[in-house]
């Protein structure tokens, strides 16, 4: 089948009975994980080395109660694409092995003592995503298992495995490839899809396969500790190395979530320099992806990602084993080859990603433009992908040393941990990274104060349809500014789609609303439309905002009062997950925010906001230079960057 995206995906589906009814053994689940491993010597790991595949997922899909697929999804390279065939007679050597040595009681049980860890110290998130689950539970088991079905595992059967297992055979397969490139007689009849039978032929299997090891990750301490902390606080105050601690029992799990961002002067100085951090980012999740993935499995994990200032690494997991998986990661940051074939693996996959930017949804490529218009330094997805080209293993060498040999290491280490222990190991990590830079040698991120001479922007896009959005930005970065617009994108939400999506049906995606560039408050409003032009729509956002006069004109703070404790109760709304608490902790120290205050200050500024200070402000931000986005099909791109170098930095005010 042909893809619009560039992506290259081969699919085995094996229909077999729905084994939902069979929740409380789970007897497919086994065999899921034993193809799915990560592992050494797993499925994924021989096609890695073999340079075929970049991902690999197994599991049951499709399911309606009666027939469900047990699916085997690849993600090919291009040469993997080529060995379709070997790659289906692989995995049917990898159900041999599994049918020969796999079903043992011991895996099972492994399994089991983790769904039970994870069960008993889950956290549920938002409570409209955990009602949602729940209502979708009850029909589907007897209501004593709504919470507990996706966890439940009472014991191995080693039949009822056997049987899903006598379905995975080369006369019950489906094979369905799909990349950019297949030219098919067929069309779809919704989509008008191009396809056609694949050609298949005998093929040898690749060696190397082998079943999972005892997993050395799984947690042994599980009690919780009683320490709580109100916020953050300072441990470590160096001039190269900050470490903030809080202790966090609140969620009721011994999980510990630490950040520690690498950052160097040049880390994304230029688009090399910022594909180079990504690259390095990536590189170190995909070279230690056979060797942690028993980590994950057992609830521990890591993330590399790349920022304007270097990389974070970000663990989450169970306190006890996490400083195993933190040296293990350090080790191959500081020591790990940097070989050709892992750096051709991750580059290709960046570039698939960068390739694939233009079709993405037309009005996030519009807020994408217009982020990278106002933020510095920022750098689009083309310049990224044309950088990184001529990359290789010699260049990330490179980048990678000058990284660890000029740096600032800044830390935070958010839940079930108390002080002592928390310095202790923040303090092993920074000895090991030899931090040597103080924060001044580190460039900020900036958000821009948009002129007359920036010109509508247009986006590098491959879609068929228009769009415009509009910016109307703040006078300055203070909390003040901040809280009037915040405000006033509440209150203009809703007449804006009223008018320009139910009452003119413009397009099919409208919105107005608050969108701040980091701490620099904006309106933004947009609509995209498969049939109206942006001059149209530029039109008619003109007359909205026109009439939106009257109704502030009219506006009394008695009826402002409900939009002010909206926005009121969405700053200080609570944390739904430790990951989610230490994810805001991590950004407002970004920020700056180094007394964890931000939020509530700008929560209780919202409500204190006027209608004579909105009244005030809107002919401001109508005077004021706007930015836009706006695009019609067979618009040529902008330079984005070139249009917007000249722009200054919009102003800090401190209150």
């Amino acid at each position: 089948m042909q893809s619009v995206r560039d992506s290259r995906q081969l699919r085995l589906l094996f229909p077999i009975p729905d084994p939902i009814a069979e929740y409380r053994h789970k007897p497919a689940d086994l065999i899921a994980h034993l193809l799915g491993h990560e592992g050494d010597g797993s499925l994924l790991a021989v096609l890695r080395e073999a340079g075929w595949a970049d991902g690999l997922s197994a599991g049951v899909a499709r399911g309606d109660g009666q027939h469900a697929l047990f699916s085997v999804n690849v993600s090919l390279t291009p040469a993997g694409a080529e060995a379709r065939d070997a790659i289906e007679a692989t995995l049917f050597a990898a159900i041999e092995q599994v049918r020969e040595e796999g079903l043992e009681a011991w895996r099972y049980d492994e399994k089991a003592r983790l769904a039970e860890q994870e069960f008993r110290f889950q956290q549920h998130g938002a409570p409209l995503q955990e009602a949602m689950r729940l209502a979708m539970n009850l029909s589907r088991f007897p209501v004593e298992d709504v919470q507990y079905a996706a966890y439940r595992m009472d014991g191995f059967e080693r039949e009822r495995s056997e049987a899903y297992l006598d379905a995975l055979t080369p006369d019950n397969l489906i094979r369905l490839y799909s990349a950019p490139d297949v030219e098919g007689e067929e069309r779809s009849p919704w989509f008008h899809a191009p396809w056609g039978e694949d050609r298949h032929d005998e093929a040898p299997t690749l060696s190397g396969l082998a079943l999972p090891a005892p997993n050395p990750y799984i947690a042994e301490d599980l009690d919780l500790l009683d320490d709580q902390d109100e916020r953050p606080r300072r441990l470590v105050a160096e001039p190269a190395f900050d470490l903030w601690h809080m202790a966090d029992a609140t969620f009721n799990t011994p999980k510990v979530e630490w950040r520690f961002s690498l950052q160097h002067p040049g880390a994304a100085s230029s688009a090399r320099d910022a594909a180079l951090a990504r690259l390095l980012a990536g590189w170190l999740d995909d070279s230690l992806n056979e060797a942690l993935y028993p980590a994950r499995l057992a609830g521990q994990h890591v993330e590399a990602y790349a920022h304007a200032r270097g990389i974070t690494l970000a663990f989450s997991g169970w306190r006890d084993r996490q400083e195993r998986m933190m040296e293990r990661v350090l080790e191959q940051l500081q020591e790990g080859e940097v070989d050709d074939a892992s750096v051709a693996r991750v580059r290709y996959r960046l570039q698939r990603e960068w390739r694939n930017a233009p079709q993405a949804a037309l009005h996030r490529q519009a807020s994408r433009t217009l982020a990278e218009a106002l933020v510095r330094p920022q750098w689009p997805s083309a310049a990224l992908l044309e950088a990184s080209r001529e990359l290789d293993a010699d260049d990330l060498r490179d980048y990678r040393d000058a990284l660890l040999a000029e740096l600032r290491l800044e830390a935070m280490a958010v839940g079930n941990l108390g002080a002592e222990e928390a310095e202790a190991l923040g303090r092993r990590v920074a000895e090991r990274l030899a931090p040597s830079l103080d924060a001044a040698a580190i460039p900020d991120l900036t958000p821009l104060r948009a002129d007359t001479d920036l010109p509508s922007l247009t986006p590098h896009t491959s879609r068929e349809e228009s769009v415009v959005l509009r910016y109307l930005q703040g006078p300055d970065r203070s909390l003040t500014s901040q809280a009037r617009l915040a405000v006033l994108g509440r209150l203009i939400d809703t007449p804006f789609y009223q008018r320009l999506r139910t009452e003119e049906q413009l397009g099919y995606v409208v919105h107005a609303g608050y969108s701040p560039m980091l701490d620099a408050p904006g309106l933004a409003l947009l609509v995209q439309s498969p049939d109206t032009g942006s001059e149209a729509i530029e039109a008619r956002i003109d007359a909205f905002l026109d009439d939106f006069e009257e109704t502030l004109a009219a506006l009394e703070d008695e009826a402002l009062a409900p939009y002010r404790q909206a926005v009121h109760d969405r700053l200080t709304q609570r944390d739904t997950s430790l990951a989610g608490r230490a994810g805001r902790l991590w950004q407002a120290m970004s920020f700056g925010d180094t007394e964890f205050d931000r939020r509530e200050r700008l929560a209780e500024r919202a409500l204190a906001v006027s209608a004579d200070e909105l009244r005030e402000l809107w002919p401001e931000l109508r005077q004021a230079a706007v930015a836009r986005v706006a695009f019609d099909p067979g618009d040529e791109p902008d330079d984005v960057l070139a249009l917007a170098q000249h722009l200054e930095p919009l102003p800090e005010i401190e209150e």
